[in-house]
């Protein structure tokens, strides 16, 4: 039996938190060993990382930030996703390259072509396997985060903002579109589940 790599991308609000920990009961259930991640993060120079970039009021060129997510990248890949995919477990990542070509690409206007470079050297051709985009309204993503919590860097961005960076995001998604399932558009939960509930891929042994 292979290893899994899935990643789950959408806003924050959009419900990633909840349907990862679903997701993780559901591979534990059939007795998969699951390992569950996140980006920035991940390692602890991620975390470091994550907390420099998301909690500064300095906010970092978008070409230097890019490079930084990439930096932390490689090393999540080295410590944490690839040891576990060689060792046949589950890995489910909140966030991953996607949403550095959404955030720093379409966002903040680093190359695309720049972030392919780096996405190249930095992966190796390692994709997911699945990736689920969590696709709800940026008003509605607000909403559901509430007030109780002091919010980092990205998600102070405006209604607007974040909503360009939702809409051209998706560009690169129809790119890879065979990996991307779009599970739901502000439906209830139990709804959301039910749309998850659909045979999974098997990573092949000899892919890397």
């Amino acid at each position: 039996m292979a290893g899994l790599f899935i990643t789950v991308e959408g806003i924050d609000g959009a419900g990633k938190t909840t349907h990862l920990a679903w997701l993780r009961d559901r591979f534990e259930a059939r007795q998969r060993e699951v390992v569950t991640t996140r980006e920035p993060g991940g390692t602890a120079l991620g975390e470091s990382l994550r907390a420099l970039l998301l909690r500064s009021e300095y906010p970092a060129y978008p070409e230097t930030e890019a490079m930084l997510m990439f930096a932390a990248r490689r090393e999540h890949l080295e410590r944490v996703i690839l040891p576990a995919l060689q060792n046949q477990k589950v890995v489910l990542c909140d966030r991953f390259t996607d949403a550095t070509f959404a955030y720093q690409g379409y966002g903040s206007g680093v190359s695309l072509e720049r972030l392919e470079i780096l996405e190249a050297w930095v992966q190796r051709g390692l994709q997911p396997d699945l990736t689920f985009f969590f696709d709800v309204p940026v008003t509605v993503g607000q909403q559901r985060m509430g007030t109780e919590r002091e919010r980092d860097r990205f998600e102070r961005e405006t209604v607007r903002r974040l909503a360009e960076r939702q809409q051209n995001g998706k560009s690169n998604q129809e790119a890879s579109r065979t990996r991307f399932h779009i599970p739901f558009l502000a439906v209830l939960c139990s709804r959301i589940k039910q749309a998850l509930v659909f045979p999974l891929p098997e990573r092949s042994a000899d892919r890397h």
